[in-house]
């Protein structure tokens, strides 16, 4: 797991290899990632657009970018936390993710980013 804090919002990440989803003859591999969004600050926080950077190994670099995650934008109140799974498709077995959150602070409507700590992506048979 990866984390990082930005403004008293703590980012991490968790990241499982999905071999039932991937199929390597094609150069199709498929991760998940969990991501925790804690907001350790005094006043309620929403998440309003992402941005990621997602790098595959043989050089390949995409940008995806978009309102909330998973469909939602979600508020996330002091001292609480919001969960969620989502997933990435590399052509290659290695990768890796970064990116940031754009936050909306409730109380005066002041918009700030949080760092998304960058993440590999690596099917377990490579790290043999």
């Amino acid at each position: 797991m990866v984390n990082t804090i930005t403004e008293g919002v703590k980012v991490s990440v968790e990241t499982l290899y999905q071999q039932e989803y991937s199929n390597p003859a094609n150069e199709h591999f498929m991760f998940a990632y969990k991501v925790t969004i804690e907001n350790m600050t005094g006043y309620a926080v929403q998440l309003m657009r992402r941005r990621w950077d997602i790098f595959d190994s043989n050089g390949v670099h995409r940008e995806v970018e978009g309102e909330g995650v998973v469909g939602l934008q979600p508020v996330i109140e002091p001292g609480d936390q919001h969960e969620y799974v989502s997933g990435c498709n590399l052509k290659t077995e290695m990768g890796s993710m970064k990116g940031e959150y754009q936050m909306l602070r409730l109380l005066d409507n002041h918009e700030f980013d949080v760092k998304i700590p960058e993440f590999h992506l690596i099917a377990p048979y490579k790290l043999n």
